[in-house]
């Protein structure tokens, strides 16, 4: 039997709609161009890894960092 989907849409409250924009604003956007497959590669990835893309870039980004401060420290 199928299930029935809740189809209510919940109203943006003034409280949300605040709490939202100070949580956007801790955060700065940084663009990446790369093509639609690489990006599909990159999205499939990090779903194998069970995080959201933007997790897997940030653990990346980290990790390469922290890399090449130890190479550079040789």
């Amino acid at each position: 039997m199928a299930e029935k989907k809740d189809t209510r849409r919940r109203t943006l409250t003034e409280a949300r709609k605040a709490a939202n924009k100070r949580y956007i604003d801790k955060f700065v956007e940084v663009k990446v161009r790369m093509t639609p497959e690489r990006r599909t590669e990159v999205q499939q990835h990090a779903q194998e890894m069970e995080e959201s893309a933007t997790a897997f870039i940030n653990r990346a980004i980290d990790e390469t960092m922290a890399r090449d401060q130890k190479s550079k420290k040789k």
